[in-house]
């Protein structure tokens, strides 16, 4: 089965019922269920056809109701029967957007969401589904995350594959919005170059939690500072590249490097939350700033002075036995006593 991944895709869902076993796969743009040929895509439409979006962002307030679309696309030659289901969606360890299992009922924005239960569609054809979203009147302000999929099922001898490929709806309900993040699990530990001419490195682990109510794309920097002086460390990548859901949390890894071992080495994780997607005015970013110590003693560089110090004993005592033998070779010389 070959799967391809555009952005935008939401994350497909393979849902394997053989003894009870529920296995979650790849996230693709065009699905194709195992045994059959049929190869779909799900995208963003308005009620003329899709409309270039990769996603759909809605702003409500709560009380309000909107009318958005998808556009279901039939890439095969037969026609095909398509489940048509909606729910919460949430994002994984590693920070990609997924959707809860269509057998499970949705409790926050999925539940929202109102769509046909199934859509039938000619080989090649599109078809446009409409995605009414209803706020309740006492929805909480902040990001509510849904999705919607189009799905088949095969059968293969006792076991059924579910294939879900959708659209991820970013729901925000207007109000009070809040962009705060906590930082716990601060973890440091030292890492030792083998060169005594070389610093070492910090290694620091730490979680960030997405204590408010919108969505947050976090930026991070850690400080170290010894006797020294100081080194910095700006995370470009993955703490960056990631955003956390209000509520959840995620667990990254920094290592600043070119810290010498002087003891003590003072450490400062910041964590700079900032709103994903639309721009809040008026919403400030409240950064946390966690102190921590991890102690590194200089290995290297004492075994170097050691062996410094070894070998300046070693040349001294050497050379003090060599000095005391020149000297009584020359005594004895003087003497005419025989060598």
């Amino acid at each position: 089965m070959t799967k391809n991944r555009p952005r935008g895709a939401l994350a497909l869902l393979a849902v394997l019922h053989a003894v009870g076993v529920t296995v979650l796969v790849a996230m693709v743009a065009f699905a194709t269920p195992s045994a059959a040929d049929t190869t779909w895509s799900v995208v963003p439409a308005d009620a003329n056809g899709p409309d270039g979006r990769s996603v759909i962002d809605l702003e409500l307030a709560g009380g309000q109701q909107a009318t958005e679309h998808i556009a279901v696309i039939n890439r095969s030659t037969q026609p095909v029967d398509f489940a048509i289901d909606a729910n919460d969606g949430y994002l994984t360890a590693k920070g990609y957007f997924d959707m809860r299992p269509s057998d499970a009922t949705p409790t926050d924005g999925g539940a929202w969401v109102h769509v046909p239960d199934k859509v039938t569609i000619a080989g090649g054809a599109t078809a446009i589904v409409p995605v009414k979203v209803s706020i309740p009147p006492n929805a909480t302000p902040g990001d509510h995350p849904a999705g919607v999929t189009a799905s088949v099922e095969t059968i293969s001898g006792q076991v059924r594959v579910q294939n879900r490929v959708g659209v991820r709806l970013n729901i925000r309900v207007t109000g009070n919005f809040a962009a705060k993040v906590a930082v716990t699990g601060v973890h440091a530990d030292y890492t030792w170059s083998w060169n005594p001419f070389t610093a070492g490195t910090v290694e620091v682990t730490y979680t960030v939690t997405n204590t408010g109510n919108v969505r947050l794309a976090p930026d991070s920097r850690i400080l170290t500072s010894t006797l020294a002086g100081q080194s910095d460390w700006d995370d470009t990548s993955e703490a960056k590249a990631r955003e956390i859901m209000p509520g959840g949390s995620r667990t990254f890894t920094a290592r600043v490097t070119g810290t010498w071992p002087l003891g003590p080495i003072g450490t400062t994780i910041m964590a700079i939350p900032s709103p994903a997607g639309k721009p809040l005015p008026g919403v400030t970013a409240e950064r946390v700033a966690i102190d921590t110590t991890v102690w590194a003693i200089p290995w290297p560089q004492l075994a170097l002075l050691a062996l410094l110090i070894l070998a300046f004993l070693t040349i001294r005592v050497t050379s003090r036995r060599r000095r005391r033998r020149i000297e009584k070779l020359i005594i004895l010389s003087g003497r005419g006593t025989p060598l």
